[in-house]
């Protein structure tokens, strides 16, 4: 009988200690290395103590310090540009970078994302209006919102319930019927991630931010749109190769090189990692057909078992993450989380 191989086998060496390391800089790895890799529950000392320094330094007090005292980033009304420091991008990263929920400035911002990026329709738009809808952002800020604690807010759960009819098109209008609200406008012409950015065809990055989100929500609490939806999108991303990333496209001859370049914290843009992240949520961490994506993100490592920066908005965020092309401890935490879950212990 051959012996069981863990997600520790197949590192070239253990990262671990290097990832909880304390660290000023990167405060939130060592909290999510200690929650996701180690398994800390909630009630663990060390955990919080860890939770706690995220608002001390680094990415997060960055972010608050540039806030409005109205909630809002950069400029008031629905801050979707310029990418990325107006507000949507802020509470997004918020959420990825472990943000204290209870925090009174997070709280205002999301109030402020709510008032301003809720259209009238229910659903979030980068204008405000219906017709400013779009996949991936959608996605981002339902997964941030999620996260930061507002899973119970009647506006997030009739977002999320449109969101999922704008995947399945049930009870949504085509997008040439005039005087209804819940129909598809021209950035998403049509169901199943349609998207007018890339011609009109299914968008992998639309798929992903969007599970990305609806997997978020507990079995118990996902309405039949929202359990129909995660079904067909489900399906969508499996009917491809992660690892060639070869998703509907309707400019140039290949897909996106941003497929292929491991980055954080995630903008509108997915990458392999998160698709396969978002499908090990899902329960589809050790199907045969996520093998070559999981060598591909193997290939990566250096011989200390760390990963790489290979994308990142320099100049563009009020944080720093790092330097390009070297090893990146928010890289190394997203590859074990997806090791660690393709190859349990």
């Amino acid at each position: 009988m051959s012996e069981k191989v863990t997600w520790k086998d197949k590192l070239r060496a253990d990262p671990v200690p290097w990832l909880l390391e304390p660290d000023q800089a990167q405060p939130a790895v060592r909290y999510f290395t200690l929650k996701d890799i180690i398994g800390c529950g909630e009630h663990d000392a060390e955990l919080k103590e860890a939770k706690a320094a995220i608002m001390l330094s680094g990415p997060v007090p960055s972010i608050l310090a540039a806030q409005s005292p109205e909630g809002y980033w950069l400029h008031s009304g629905a801050g979707y540009s310029p990418k990325y420091q107006s507000t949507v991008w802020q509470i997004i990263f918020l959420a990825q970078l472990g943000a204290d929920k209870s925090d009174a400035g997070v709280r205002k911002g999301c109030n402020y994302l709510f008032e301003y990026n809720l259209s009238k329709g229910g659903w979030f738009s980068y204008n405000g209006t219906p017709s400013g809808f779009l996949h991936c952002l959608a996605g981002n800020l339902e997964s941030a919102l999620i996260d930061l604690g507002w899973l119970e807010d009647e506006r997030l759960q009739i977002a999320v319930e449109k969101h999922a009819r704008f995947i399945t098109g049930e009870g949504m209008a085509d997008s040439k019927t005039m005087g209804v609200t819940d129909r598809y406008y021209m950035y998403t012409p049509g169901p199943m991630f349609s998207c007018s950015p890339n011609s009109g065809l299914p968008c992998g990055w639309g798929a992903v931010k969007s599970l990305n989100a609806l997997s978020k929500i507990p079995p118990s609490k996902r309405s039949p749109a929202v359990i129909h939806a995660l079904d067909r999108g489900l399906s969508f991303l499996l009917k491809y190769n992660p690892a060639a990333a070869d998703y509907p496209f309707g400019t140039g001859d290949k897909p996106s090189s941003s497929w292929f370049k491991f980055g954080y914290p995630m903008g509108y843009a997915a990458d392999i990692l998160q698709t396969l992240d978002v499908l090990s949520a899902s329960g589809y961490a050790r199907d045969p057909r996520l093998a070559e994506a999981l060598d591909l993100v193997l290939a990566r490592q250096n011989p200390q078992g760390r990963w790489p920066m290979e994308c990142r908005f320099t100049g563009k965020t009020w944080m720093g993450m790092g330097k390009n092309r070297q090893p990146s401890k928010w890289i190394t935490l997203r590859a074990l989380r997806v090791l660690k879950a393709a190859f349990p212990e």
